[in-house]
């Protein structure tokens, strides 16, 4: 009886592992270029809607520890709404949109293709290796571009902590970019690219190989169908997955972006390591994860509304060419 019983449910497992392992990705990738383009549009979507968290996290981490003005991000939300209106929520949205418009095309649109160049002729998945140095690659080059946009978007987000009366160093992001360069030069709008980079090729390697390794496990492992319940799950475990990681340097990121200078001109921080050295001199280890609640619900919406989106878009994109499948499970 026993032999029996294992048998069938070893039977059972073997059946459904191989139903599971047959059932391929439903939505096959457009070509690169409209790719690209898909995913400039689905992130800048994402941006949209999730910078209010974004904004939270930048003034959560650069307040003062001993004299804080927010207790955490309700309060954050809270205060802002009430001292500065909604409108203080996209604070900053133009030159996140350009952010995205310039840098997801880039580290999403040339993900796959990427991958599949480290992968060569072979038939057999991309390893997690292969994967990996396709996320540093696409990642890395999109931020040397976008890097400008993230130093005017943090700036102006941190706009909202000045004292009331006293005068804002911006009105909008093209005079941002105009003051910038007139009075650091060109290599202002790179300013922090040190840990920015480092910050970039982090989060966003892990969210596009969590991402991919997450639908994939969804798909073949799981048994799940190709659709929205599995672009939010893949899309919230690569959240997680960036936002444990990138945390540290997102901090040090944001603080060294939005230093300022003294009177003599002198900045507040010599670079990242310093500004890293003295973080944990002032603040201790927990400093580096300041505003990971917020970080968290940031980078979480945004890649769960980022992803989905993204897919929705491939899949008509594919029924308008005519060239998308249906799920095997509608096939039956």
């Amino acid at each position: 009886y026993q032999r029996r019983v294992h048998g069938t449910v070893l039977n059972r497992i073997i059946e459904c592992s191989s139903r599971a392992m047959s059932s391929k990705p439903a939505t096959p990738p457009p070509p690169p270029l409209v790719l690209m383009a898909l995913s400039g549009a689905a992130a800048s979507w994402g941006e949209f809607c999730t910078i209010p968290f974004d904004t939270a996290k930048v003034r959560l981490q650069i307040q003062d520890k001993a004299n804080p003005t927010y207790s955490g991000v309700g309060d954050c939300l809270t205060k802002m709404y009430k001292q500065e209106g909604l409108k203080s929520y996209w604070r900053g949205v133009s030159a996140g949109i350009q952010r995205q418009c310039a840098f997801a095309p880039i580290r999403i649109g040339l993900y796959e293709p990427v991958r599949n160049f480290y992968a060569g002729d072979s038939k057999a998945d991309p390893t997690i290796l292969q994967r990996i140095a396709a996320g540093l690659t696409t990642s890395a080059i999109g931020i040397t571009v976008a890097s400008p946009t993230d130093v005017v978007k943090v700036r102006l987000q941190a706009e909202g902590r000045l004292p009331e009366g006293a005068t804002r160093r911006y009105n909008g992001a093209i005079d941002a970019y105009k003051k910038i360069v007139r009075s650091e030069g060109v290599a202002g709008l790179w300013t922090g690219y040190g840990p920015n980079l480092l910050r970039n090729c982090i989060v966003n390697a892990t969210e596009l190989v969590a991402y991919d390794q997450s639908k994939q496990f969804y798909l073949h492992t799981v048994g799940m169908p190709d659709n929205i319940l599995t672009h939010f799950a893949s899309g919230l475990s690569a959240g997680l997955a960036a936002t444990l990681l990138g945390s540290p340097v997102d901090v040090v990121k944001t603080r060294v972006m939005n230093a300022r200078k003294d009177a003599n001109g002198v900045p507040e921080y010599k670079g990242p390591v310093d500004c890293a050295m003295k973080m944990l001199k002032a603040d201790g280890p927990l400093a580096f994860y300041k505003g990971f609640i917020p970080n968290f619900a940031r980078i979480g919406s945004w890649n769960i509304v980022a992803w989905v989106t993204l897919e929705q878009l491939k899949q008509a994109y594919n029924r308008h060419n005519g060239t998308c499948q249906k799920p095997r499970e509608r096939q039956a």
